[in-house]
């Protein structure tokens, strides 16, 4: 859904700066071929201090001059072997836990403290799930970072609601999405988790988001006006 979610932000006239595993030649192409800006830098999100702390010196190198609006988007997540607790390894767990929920948590805090005082509108969308705010069996490290994600994007609502030009912030659950996410749910061992068979069950009910249709859905989100009031949110429920 991340590349989906660049793509339309560039048909849209928006410069991009991209912090994923891999770069795609083919979004640069798309934004040179529109006169738009798209950087593109390949990270380790589980080394998220240096991510942090490259964010932090682009944006003071970059400053505010010419921008009416700035938004950090937060989408990256992992679900190591799906499995109980007490049967994954420390170093999955770690990597789980530093990219879904240390990572955006750190970019997060670089991107308001680089931003604090500049003058065009500032948002910070984090991409949570619905298994941050419902329990599931084998995924613990899973829910466990959306569940922090939600819980420090509520945190960090009061704080900027109390600053004269405070960021709009919201943990937004984009709904169910025909990722490579679900293709590892529905190939997992059915004896480590119970839940295998629903999964099986949404895709062959079609109950899928495909990631295009998902990503318009969580940019139309991002657009509305009242973006923030609720800094918890899902899709499915607007």
């Amino acid at each position: 859904m991340g590349l989906a979610m660049a793509k339309q932000l560039l048909h849209a006239g928006h410069d991009l700066l991209c912090l994923s595993r891999h770069t795609h030649d083919a979004l640069a192409a798309e934004a040179s071929a529109a006169g738009l800006r798209c950087e593109q830098w390949p990270l380790d999100l589980a080394q998220p201090e240096a991510a942090a702390q490259r964010l932090a010196q682009w944006l003071h190198t970059r400053g505010p001059q010419g921008l009416q609006s700035l938004t950090l988007i937060n989408n990256a997540g992992v679900i190591p072997q799906l499995a109980p607790l007490g049967d994954i390894d420390a170093h999955d767990l770690s990597n789980a836990l530093r990219v879904g929920l240390e990572a955006p948590m750190l970019l997060t805090g670089a991107f308001l403290r680089a931003t604090r005082g500049w003058g065009c509108t500032r948002k910070v969308l984090n991409i949570s799930s619905g298994l941050g705010r419902r329990a599931m069996a084998s995924s613990a490290a899973y829910c466990a970072a959306k569940a922090g994600m939600d819980h420090f994007t509520r945190c960090v609502a009061l704080e900027e609601a109390l600053l004269p030009q405070g960021a709009r912030v919201c943990s937004l659950a984009p709904g169910v999405i025909d990722t490579d996410m679900q293709v590892q749910l529905r190939a997992a061992d059915a004896s480590a988790f119970p839940d295998r068979g629903g999964f099986i069950q949404l895709q062959a009910q079609g109950q899928l988001a495909s990631p295009e249709v998902a990503a318009a859905r969580v940019l139309g989100y991002l657009a509305r006006p009242d973006f923030g009031d609720q800094p918890v949110a899902d899709v499915r429920d607007a």
